[in-house]
């Protein structure tokens, strides 16, 4: 988890990048990184952004 960005921001661009790049859901991304789904959303949400399915991205 270490090299996992604390930074919302950085977080954000890190999160996209690993879904358009290596996974097919949020669900499948976090179980992997070993993150928590619900802190992660929350997290992010602080900078007005949320899991959007379809896209399987932070918008």
């Amino acid at each position: 988890m270490s090299q996992i960005p604390k930074d919302p921001f950085m977080l954000l661009s890190y999160l996209n990048t690993q879904l358009r790049d290596f996974y097919p859901s949020l669900e499948d991304c976090c179980r992997s990184l070993s993150l928590d789904q619900g802190q992660v959303r929350e997290k992010l949400k602080q900078i007005d952004y949320l899991y959007d399915p379809e896209k399987n991205q932070f918008v």
